[in-house]
């Protein structure tokens, strides 16, 4: 409890933008990883500040080290899921993808990321949608779903999200070119097509 009270200390004051002394408590995490339990302790904390930050802190982890987050991930899928601090949130959806999940706890992930496609924060959307693509390349089925929110973004007036539909646009076709090139070539035939059909040319030339 003692140590896990250094951390609340260094975590606490400041307001919603302030990070207060993070780059300590990570420090002190890397030379002794165990401490990342008491880390993670203080996601329960009663000031939803020293939680902001604490989750900050494992979601950074998960992106570098996620073996060392990885006892501790079901704070991604918990009540935390359903804060009302959209910073919170974006932690929340920005972590979910960096893990390996059992069937059931899939269908939470997906739960959660595809009911902040549409929450009011900008950046929560957008990365909720990036989550959700990512979990796409593994779950088929997810992919219409995908396909037809990117479009919603890409007709937004928002250019944050018009930029992230393009960044998930880009990274599903460099993991399935051979989908991508398949699409461009169907894409490809349709105006010569439209355009037959207009000019009502026969499609093979009259034999002399």
């Amino acid at each position: 409890m003692k140590a896990q009270a250094q951390f609340r200390e260094l975590l606490s004051g400041g307001d919603r933008r302030s990070i207060a002394d993070s780059p300590r408590v990570r420090a002190l995490i890397e030379r002794r990883p165990r401490r990342l339990q008491e880390l993670a302790a203080l996601t329960n904390d009663p000031d939803p500040l020293v939680v902001q930050r604490a989750l900050d802190l494992l979601e950074k982890f998960a992106h570098e080290r996620p073996q060392w987050v990885e006892p501790h991930k079901k704070v991604f899928i918990g009540p935390l899921a359903e804060s009302d601090r959209w910073e919170i949130r974006l932690q929340i959806v920005r972590g979910l993808p960096l893990f390996r999940w059992t069937r059931t706890e899939e269908r939470r992930v997906e739960e959660i990321l595809s009911s902040n496609i549409d929450f009011t924060q900008t950046f929560v959307r957008a990365w909720a949608l990036d989550g959700l693509a990512t979990l796409s390349l593994r779950r088929v089925r997810l992919a219409p779903l995908v396909m037809q929110r990117l479009a919603d973004f890409e007709q937004s007036s928002s250019k944050a999200l018009q930029a992230r539909a393009r960044a998930i646009r880009e990274r599903l076709s460099s993991a399935n070119p051979a989908k991508s090139s398949t699409q461009a070539r169907s894409s490809a035939r349709r105006p010569e097509q439209k355009s037959r059909r207009r000019t009502g040319s026969p499609r093979h030339p009259a034999r002399s």
